[in-house]
């Protein structure tokens, strides 16, 4: 008896095991996907034509990448989205990323439900590194403008670039009136455990060596082939 007992509670502890790891294993899987999809959307904006100005590619010290940002409303319209965050280091080299959040309402002349890829370039790259545990809000703490378009050096030249914050979007679906003017943009806790375990905070992880995983790696590149 004491052995059927003993190989009984042998199980429930096997099924509690095998049933707390996948969680993990799913959580860590879903933010690779998030980094590989982040590649993807450099990857489309590198291609692009009318894409992000060389100049401004050059003043770059930080990037925000929402792979999908959800926008949905009619007349008062909401926006959601999961990304990641960079900065660039001292020697030009990009760090490992954060994982963060977009947020948002609006009210306005817009209707429908809209899929947008976006890109937000900041000039400064403390805009993010002092963002930390809190969060900021993008036209409130940090000014933020429509980027230019163009490869062309007269883009380049004729362009003031003074504001802190730059978006580019690339849409999929029908909407109008798409702003992420009052956004904010927060910490993702949870997805930064999951990838980076609990006890890296935001600073660790944007001082942090080496790429933890291929897919880091290759966002990277991505990243560095833009200029």
């Amino acid at each position: 008896m004491n052995t059927i007992n003993l190989i009984k509670m042998n199980l429930a502890a096997l099924c509690c095991v095998a049933l707390l790891f996948p969680t993990a294993a799913a959580a860590q899987n879903k933010e690779q996907k998030r980094i590989k999809a982040s590649t993807q959307v450099l990857s489309g904006f590198g291609k692009m034509k009318e894409s992000i100005p060389s100049r401004l590619l050059e003043l770059t010290e930080g990037v925000v990448i929402v792979p999908k940002l959800i926008n949905a409303g009619f007349v008062i319209g909401g926006k959601r989205g999961r990304g990641i965050a960079m900065v660039k280091r001292a020697d030009g080299s990009w760090s490992n990323p954060v994982f963060v959040t977009i947020t948002g309402g609006s009210v306005g002349l817009q209707a429908g439900v809209q899929s947008t890829e976006l890109v937000l370039v900041f000039t400064h790259a403390n805009s993010l590194t002092d963002i930390k545990k809190s969060s900021f809000t993008l036209g409130g703490d940090l000014s933020i403008a429509a980027g230019p378009l163009g490869r062309s050096s007269a883009v380049n030249t004729d362009y003031k670039l003074d504001a802190e914050v730059y978006s580019y979007s690339r849409s999929k679906g029908l909407f109008a009136g798409l702003s992420v003017n009052g956004a904010s943009l927060e910490i993702d806790a949870a997805a930064n455990a999951a990838v980076y375990g609990k006890d890296m905070d935001v600073a660790e992880i944007f001082a942090s060596g080496g790429d933890p995983d291929d897919e880091i790696g290759e966002l990277k590149a991505a990243l560095t082939k833009m200029k």
